[in-house]
């Protein structure tokens, strides 16, 4: 009985051996300005990571941790890598070795388990690109300003989820982030094909991109609308229609105090006024008015879809709703948010898959782009230019004024009273008006 005692007391003051961390796989999702490694571990871990040179490589070494699985092989046409492997370091650390065909910035972090993956290490690597400085004319001299032309109507397709970020997952495993890609396709294929449009995909793979970039890609390619395609889900698989959303209000005022606490982004949003700290409140006044009209027009937009998508099938609400989705929340681009279908409904979720409603939904999800369009061309557009010398036309809506009417088609108010035959500025809703 003593000597098991004494076993026992000397174990304990015997070191504990850490137990390694299995790393149980890796991924690489590659997106347009970066490539994304991702390890699932057993639990949460350390790491290091430095690059080095001639050739370019990034090393990461992982403590106590230990391969269980095999890396995936590297594409040809992955535009960073070149290849992955992996070896043991001082008996127990675990060293990845990341094979890199130019020199790469590299940005770590740890992921918490959800309800599709465990614990992750996520690695993503952004390319290092010199500037090659503004292009000259022969001689050294600038070139000459390029004369302004009738641009494309463009139109920002959002693809909802992607990478790591399923979104909603159907019964028979129908993945949103598959579904609403396949859509988004589709409809820039559809959008291509009209003349005065220009499609803009903002997820073009399967890589997951952050709400607010998505934003911002939208307005570095001067979209003229938003269109962000989901599948919704709902713990009550009965539950069953396509929905469109706008910004509420309520999102809306909180994200115009957040842009207004941004002073770089201020002359982006205002039509390129320069605002010094001493014109707040201009930047308020401003700002609002941009916001109001941004708002009202996603309204007019998420009608015209909702409209055309009553005849593809069954709605889940009879009107546009509200919400405060980060993905509509440009204070200048009009914005609406698709939701598809519910994914969590069998009937609807077999109907995501079939090709042929996919394409039904991209094209009523079109024509009410292009009924929206129609009404509302924005200036300087060729959709805007085709009513030149024809007599354009214009339907008041709720909320329109005669001089807003007039800004939006850059005509003056006089010509436009005149064209109309009006004495004052007294308009009704369903009045036509032609524009001149």
């Amino acid at each position: 009985m003593y000597r098991l005692i004494a076993l026992f007391l000397l174990l304990l003051s015997l070191p504990l051996q850490a137990q390694q961390v299995d790393v149980r796989g890796a991924r690489i999702w590659t997106a347009p300005d970066r490539t994304r490694l991702v390890l699932d571990t057993a639990a949460p871990v350390s790491h290091k990571i430095f690059p080095l040179e001639h050739p370019y490589r990034l090393v990461i070494d992982v403590p106590d941790a230990r391969l269980k699985d095999k890396l995936p092989t590297i594409k040809a046409n992955e535009p960073l890598l070149i290849g992955l492997r992996s070896g043991v370091r001082a008996g127990d650390d675990l060293r990845l070795v990341l094979d890199l065909k130019q020199q790469v910035r590299a940005k770590s972090f740890l992921l918490q388990p959800n309800e599709q993956y465990g614990h992750r290490l996520v690695v993503d690597l952004v390319p290092i690109r010199k500037g090659t400085g503004g292009k000259k004319a022969k001689g050294g001299k600038p070139r000459p300003p390029v004369r302004t032309r009738l641009r494309d109507v463009t139109i920002a397709i959002d693809a909802g989820h992607g990478g790591e970020d399923p979104g909603a997952v159907g019964a028979k495993g129908t993945r949103e982030k598959d579904i609403t890609l396949r859509i988004a396709r589709r409809l820039a294929r559809l959008v291509k094909k009209e003349r005065g449009m220009r499609p803009v995909l903002i997820r073009n793979g399967d890589y997951f991109i952050r709400l607010r970039k998505r934003m911002g890609l939208a307005r570095k390619h001067r979209a003229d609308l938003f269109v962000s395609i989901h599948a919704d889900a709902f713990r009550d698989r009965r539950v069953r229609g396509s929905s469109v959303y706008t910004l509420s209000h309520r999102g809306a005022s909180s994200e115009a105090a957040k842009w207004l606490a941004d002073k770089e982004n201020r002359a982006d949003l205002i039509a390129g006024v320069d605002l010094s700290e001493n014109d707040s409140l201009l930047a308020t006044v401003l700002l609002d008015m941009t916001q109001n009209a941004t708002l009202e027009h996603s309204n007019l937009a998420a009608e015209r879809v909702l409209t055309n998508l009553q005849k593809v099938g069954a709605v889940h609400q009879g009107k546009v709703q509200k919400a405060g989705f980060v993905v509509l929340k440009s204070p200048d681009i009009p914005s609406i948010l698709v939701e598809t279908a519910f994914i969590s409904n069998p009937e609807e979720e077999k109907r995501l898959r079939s090709n042929e409603h996919q394409a039904k939904l991209a094209g009523a999800i079109l024509a009410g782009i292009k009924s929206y369009f129609t009404r509302h061309p924005p200036p300087g557009t060729k959709l805007a230019g085709r009513g030149r010398g024809k007599g354009r036309r214009h339907v008041i809506n709720h909320g329109d004024t005669l001089l807003e009417i007039a800004k939006h088609y850059d005509v003056s108010l006089t010509s436009l009273r005149s064209a109309n035959n009006l004495e004052g500025d007294r308009i009704r809703v369903g009045q036509v008006l032609t524009i001149p």
